[in-house]
C-alpha cells in the first residue's frame, strides 16, 4: 500500500511541476562529459542544487560553451541557458511564473549590465519576480532548467515544444537533440 501511495504521489508531484510550463517530460539524458572546475566554463562542474540557479559572481554571467547541440550560451557555472518561445521579445516581462519558474529558474544578475564572454547578441536585464534582475538576450528572458545538473546537460532542449537552447548570437536553437 505504501509503495502504491508513494508512486502515486510522485507522479502527481511531477505532473504539478510540469503543468505551469507547457512542458513534457524529458526522456533523453545528456552524454556530455563533465570535468573539474579548472576546465572551460562549458565544462566546469556545477554545485547548483536542483531547482536553483547558480549564484551570480564577478565572473561572466553568460559565456559560450560546447554541447552536443554545438555552441550554446551557458551561465556562470557552465549550465545550459534556455529561451521560452511563449515569451514576447522585448516585452520586458517573463511569461514563466509560479510553478514554471520552479522548473525553469531565471538567469539572474546583480548588475543591470551583465558581464559576458563570447556572447554576441544584445544582453540586457528585466525585473524578475524574485526582485532580482533577469538576464535577457536579444530581448528574450533567459532561464536554466532544474533537471540540468552539470555542465553539458541539455535535457531541457525542446521540452514541450517551447523551450530551446540559445546560440551565442541570441537565436533559439530549434534543431538540436535533447529532451524531446
Amino acid at each position: 500500500m505504501k509503495k502504491h501511495l508513494s508512486i502515486g504521489l510522485s507522479a502527481f508531484a511531477l505532473a504539478a511541476l510540469l503543468s505551469g510550463c507547457g512542458g513534457a517530460t524529458s526522456t533523453s539524458t545528456s552524454t556530455a562529459p563533465t570535468s573539474s572546475a579548472a576546465s572551460t566554463p562549458a565544462q566546469s562542474s556545477s554545485s547548483a542544487a536542483a531547482g536553483s540557479a547558480p549564484a551570480s559572481t564577478s565572473a561572466a554571467v553568460l559565456s559560450v560553451g560546447q554541447s552536443s547541440a554545438g555552441q550554446i550560451v551557458v551561465g556562470a557555472q557552465g549550465l545550459s541557458v534556455y529561451a521560452f518561445a511563449n515569451d514576447t521579445k522585448g516585452s520586458g516581462t517573463s511569461a514563466c511564473t509560479a510553478g514554471c519558474a520552479t522548473s525553469w529558474p531565471p538567469v539572474t544578475s546583480t548588475s543591470a549590465t551583465p558581464t559576458v564572454s563570447g556572447v554576441t547578441g544584445k544582453v540586457g536585464t528585466i525585473p524578475a519576480a524574485n526582485g532580482k534582475l533577469q538576464v535577457t538576450l536579444n530581448g528574450m528572458p533567459l532561464y536554466y532548467y532544474s533537471k540540468d545538473q552539470a555542465a553539458g546537460d541539455i535535457t531541457g532542449q525542446g521540452v514541450g515544444g517551447v523551450w530551446y537552447l540559445v546560440s551565442p548570437s541570441g537565436e533559439m536553437i530549434k534543431s538540436a537533440a535533447g529532451g524531446y
